[in-house]
């Protein structure tokens, strides 16, 4: 070209034999002596988080907190940094999306007001962490990870190149500094954390946020994490003062639990190791499609096909001619294979019109018909006697499809 396109100079090109300070080679240590720090986590003071996290947070680890937007990630955090600023630990909030008179306003409503909760309005990923090298809080919470950037990448802030390079400095910086750093992540219409799926593999935990805008419910579910058990909920009610916790999720989402309506059936789901009675509520009625309509809400599409499929082969109850609409109370997904039975069940007492009363099954359904076992069986009959639930289908009581349907008093072809 005969110039330099960045500073439009047209001298010549000059080697730079400078040397680089050279890296210390690292040093291998035995597999036996790893692992012997006493590691103290950081309790965050709220139990329902606590107890997704596996007990706290611990020094040194970054956490992906995910949802969609408005869902309440941002007001969670800020709830999160005043417990443990009351608990006596220093946060440092970064806020890349908001100003500090914004997110001052929040605290307030909140009563988020302490000295140790500290506020800084900054895009840029390394100054940041100038700010929290010279701080030196205990946790850092930075809201957004696609809304900071680094000036050395060409592109935008919320690229793919952008979010690669500042979550992985942010985990570098955490690693180094022994400092607890939370990225919020916004959230595709896919469903995923948009950015690279690399920045799940980095992190050390994975939280999503979940809920609907016309419920006040709020879930907390551990997808990943290095510290503690994953698939654990927690649940929340947005109120005009934030997230308050769900002490007794049963009896919430069984409140106006109406049992003697036909296409009502109660499952009693482990979310972690906790146990959960929600309602499923099935809607079988004619059409005149050539296709009938299938949705579903809390679970799996592909999961209901299979089950139509199966009800039809092996439990005489065709549903060719038939819509058929499956949801779960509440907002809350669930994915284990434990619904199954009380899916079948409510779908074939809303195809008959047969109230099941307050009857709790579980189990899965195998594509031959059967009715395997699935884990935690003493948990889910303990919780569902708790919630004075009266009848029990469950893998220990029926072994097939067809039995299961039987045992609930539901006979097909009647």
């Amino acid at each position: 070209m005969g110039f330099c396109p960045q500073c439009r100079s047209d001298a010549g090109l000059v080697e730079d034999d400078r040397a680089r300070n050279p890296r210390p080679l690292p040093t291998p240590v035995p597999l036996s002596a790893a692992g012997n720090k006493n590691v103290v986590r950081a309790a965050v003071g709220i139990a329902e988080i606590d107890r997704v996290l596996g007990g706290g947070l611990v020094p040194g680890s970054v956490v992906l907190v995910g949802g969609e937007p408005g869902v309440g990630k941002s007001t969670l955090l800020l709830q999160v940094a005043g417990s443990l600023a009351r608990a006596g630990r220093k946060v440092l909030v970064a806020t890349a999306e908001e100003s500090e008179d914004q997110v001052g306003l929040r605290a307030r409503r909140l009563d988020v007001i302490d000295d140790d909760v500290f506020l800084l309005a900054e895009e840029d990923v390394d100054a940041v962490i100038a700010a929290t090298e010279e701080l030196r809080p205990d946790v850092l919470i930075v809201d957004s990870i696609q809304a900071v950037s680094v000036a050395e990448v060409g592109s935008g802030a919320g690229s793919v190149a952008q979010v690669r390079e500042c979550g992985a400095r942010l985990t570098r910086f955490a690693k180094e500094e022994d400092v607890a750093v939370i990225l919020v992540g916004h959230v595709t219409k896919d469903g995923g954390i948009a950015g690279p799926k690399l920045l799940e593999h980095m992190v050390d935990v994975v939280l999503y946020l979940e809920g609907e805008s016309d419920r006040g419910l709020r879930t907390l579910r551990s997808l990943k994490n290095r510290f503690g058990a994953t698939h654990v909920v927690g649940l929340f009610e947005m109120a005009t003062s934030g997230l308050t916790e769900v002490a007794d999720p049963s009896a919430v989402f069984l409140a106006g639990w109406r049992h003697a309506v036909a296409g009502s059936v109660v499952v009693p789901a482990v979310q972690g190791r906790r146990p959960v009675l929600v309602e499923v509520q099935a809607l079988v009625a004619p059409t005149r499609l050539v296709q009938p309509r299938r949705s579903t809400r809390g679970l799996e599409a592909a999961r209901l096909h299979q089950l139509l499929a199966v009800l039809a082969r092996h439990g005489g109850v065709p549903f060719d001619d038939r819509e058929v609409y499956v949801g779960l109370v509440g907002g809350l997904r669930v994915v284990e294979p434990a619904i199954d039975v009380p899916v079948a069940l409510a779908l074939v007492s809303s195809l008959l019109d047969e109230p099941l009363g307050k009857l709790a099954a579980w189990g899965e359904v195998g594509l031959t018909g059967e009715i395997r076992a699935v884990p935690h069986e003493s948990r889910r009959r303990e919780e569902a006697q708790r919630l004075g639930v009266e009848r029990i289908v469950s893998p220990s009581d029926v072994a097939s499809l067809s039995e299961a349907l039987e045992w609930a008093g539901l006979t097909p072809g009647s």
